[in-house]
């Protein structure tokens, strides 16, 4: 599915951006983005004004990075149809639309998330939306109402387990997977901090049965090691309004981020991943892959003209064919 915010959602979120000064928004955003690089939480956005400046900011990079995600779980798991959603820590709804995009079977659709700015906008910028206007928004503390909540075919956290305390990550892993009649998609920022989340929450929910859907080919221990981490990276175009309230000059962004699903069955097989962007010289392609057997550097000469060619194409994040490299 396309990394871009859908048309829909792009033209609701410049209608309530107009009347917006520009000037104000991206010093919001600033302190936002300021905010949670240092350890903070949506409690920074506490005005309609600030979730506006930081839906216009982050929307498009988050949306980018979940679309991602869940294309990695649609390659895995080409006959899932979910028909049940929960958004944990749903903030403006972006994992939602994401959700909304790649399953047309979902009738049922939850947000949670504590923040009323948040909230509120979500549900302005769903006004339009037939599917989106059906959905359920429950505003208050995860580690309560999600108790509360109804159990999901499908739930996504996307850069929610971040704005935790520590002593909630295990507790909020716990009550999530026991919520997940299927899939459980948990997204986070690709640093370093961002992948020990991932993979803490990896190992302690496949000890409780959970099994490896993406990335990884396996439901081993994550055979990376520091200074290593595991990270993927989408890259979106931004819109004239985006450049300007980022002060960029590029006419598209990488947003980094880590990520894992996690499914009640096992897929029926797993592919190796490439972990970081492919070297391509004339002489030979390289590529670092994670295996079913752990870390492999795989070279691909030339002189192996067919192999070189459909290898050359692959990018950071993509599964390795099959008829190349075989599961071991």
């Amino acid at each position: 599915m396309t990394p871009d915010l859908p048309a829909e959602l792009r033209v609701a979120l410049e209608r309530k951006a107009d009347g917006l000064s520009r000037n104000d928004a991206a010093r919001r955003a600033r302190t936002i983005s300021d905010s949670y690089r240092s350890g903070g939480n949506s409690k920074t956005i506490s005005t309609d004004e600030d979730a506006i400046a930081y839906a216009l900011a982050r929307m498009p990079a988050t949306y980018a990075a979940v679309a991602n995600c869940l294309g990695a779980l649609m390659e895995a798991k080409p006959d899932f149809t979910p028909e049940t959603f929960l958004d944990v820590g749903a903030g403006p709804g972006t994992a939602s639309w994401a959700a909304m995009q790649t399953f047309p079977s979902l009738r049922e659709l939850t947000l949670l998330d504590s923040n009323e700015s948040l909230r509120n906008l979500a549900m302005d910028l769903a006004a339009d939306n037939a599917s989106l206007q059906k959905s359920s928004y429950h505003r208050g503390n995860a580690g309560t109402r999600l108790a509360e909540t109804p159990s999901a075919d499908l739930i996504i956290a996307s850069y929610f387990i971040g704005e935790l305390a520590d002593g909630e990550h295990s507790t909020i892993a716990d009550v999530m997977w026991s919520k997940t009649k299927d899939t459980l998609l948990v997204v986070e920022p690709g640093t370093p901090a961002g992948y020990k989340r991932i993979v803490e929450l990896r190992a302690r929910l496949i000890a409780q049965g959970a099994h490896v859907v993406a990335p990884c080919p396996h439901d081993d221990t994550c055979p990376l090691t520091a200074p290593d981490w595991c990270h993927f990276t989408q890259r979106l175009a931004r819109s004239r309004a985006h450049k300007q309230l980022k002060d960029a000059a590029l006419g598209f962004e990488d947003e980094k981020f880590s990520y894992v699903v996690l499914s009640r069955k096992p897929v029926a097989h797993r592919k190796a991943r490439v972990l970081a962007q492919p070297k391509t010289t004339k002489i030979a392609v390289t590529l670092k892959l994670c295996t079913s057997r752990g870390l492999q550097i795989a070279n691909i000469p030339h002189r192996d003209k067919r192999n070189y060619s459909i290898v050359r194409k692959l990018n950071w994040g993509n599964v390795a064919p099959e008829k190349i490299f075989a599961p071991e």
